[in-house]
């Protein structure tokens, strides 16, 4: 499973011209989900992601994380984070996971970091959706577990 995750002073996503999920402070996820992925791999990815410090202190070093910072997640859909791109001009995706186990877990990312009291706001799966951000540094790394 893999989280590309961008600190954002703002971001959101809109779907035929309405915006469907947007936050201020906080992170951008595109979230992708490859074929060996599981509910497992699913908490240990969200749990990562919303405990990763990158947010600055009163230093100006990364040592807070998302709920220190008082920061929210905008998760969006993004199979294309698990193309094979090692060969040729044309990107494979058999290695992604299927459209249902994709949503799946995607949904289920979503709950988990609801659950644990994070304001979560969401993409729409498998939909045309403009993304926009402002990223914050930039400050942008690709997780993967």
């Amino acid at each position: 499973m893999i989280a590309l995750i961008q600190r954002v002073s703002e971001a959101k996503v809109v779907v035929d011209g309405a915006t469907i999920g947007e936050i201020d402070r906080g992170l951008l996820v595109l979230l992708g989900v490859e074929r060996e992925d599981n509910i497992e791999k699913m908490q240990k990815l969200a749990t990562k992601v919303m405990s990763y410090r990158v947010f600055s202190d009163e230093n100006g070093k990364m040592n807070l994380n998302l709920e220190q910072a008082g920061g929210s997640l905008l998760v969006v859909s993004q199979f294309t984070l698990a193309a094979d791109t090692g060969r040729g001009l044309r990107p494979s995706f058999s290695g992604a996971g299927t459209p249902e186990q994709a949503r799946e877990l995607y949904e289920a990312f979503i709950d988990f970091c609801k659950s644990k009291g994070v304001n979560t706001q969401t993409g729409q799966f498998a939909a045309d959706m403009k993304v926009s951000l402002v990223n914050d540094g930039p400050v942008t790394f690709n997780l993967q577990v």
